[in-house]
């Protein structure tokens, strides 16, 4: 299993980033994909999830109503669309998965796979 980020970058306030997760080494239906940030000092959170069969979504109350995961099954790719950036939204940002569908999906502790990360900065 391999998760590959991409399409971070630093950006002003109020602008926007969209996050890749490109996935291989496993069939994309069904499993459970999430986006996960860790700001300096801070713990990591979960920002945004789905079940990839199906398309449920799940969102941090934080970033509900500005930020966006999709998917397209023929790249095997997860999109974290973000909008309306915050400087509190600067963070490394790591997406994971986990077969089957996660009973908590912004939970970091039920994933088991993970990509190495692609930082964000909002200034």
């Amino acid at each position: 299993v391999q998760l590959v980020e991409s399409g971070g970058g630093s950006v002003q306030a109020g602008g926007s980033l969209r996050l890749s997760c490109a996935t291989s080494g496993f069939p994309f239906g069904g499993y459970s994909v999430g986006w996960f940030r860790q700001a300096p000092g801070k713990e990591r959170e979960g920002v945004a999830a789905l079940y990839t069969t199906g398309r449920l979504t799940s969102y941090a109350t934080s970033v509900k109503g500005r930020f966006a995961i999709s998917q397209v099954n023929s790249k095997s790719t997860v999109y974290l669309q973000m909008n309306l950036l915050k400087p509190e939204d600067t963070a490394m940002y790591y997406c994971a998965c986990r077969s089957g569908y996660v009973s908590r999906p912004l939970s970091e502790t039920d994933y088991n796979y993970w990509g190495q990360g692609t930082q964000v900065t909002v200034s």
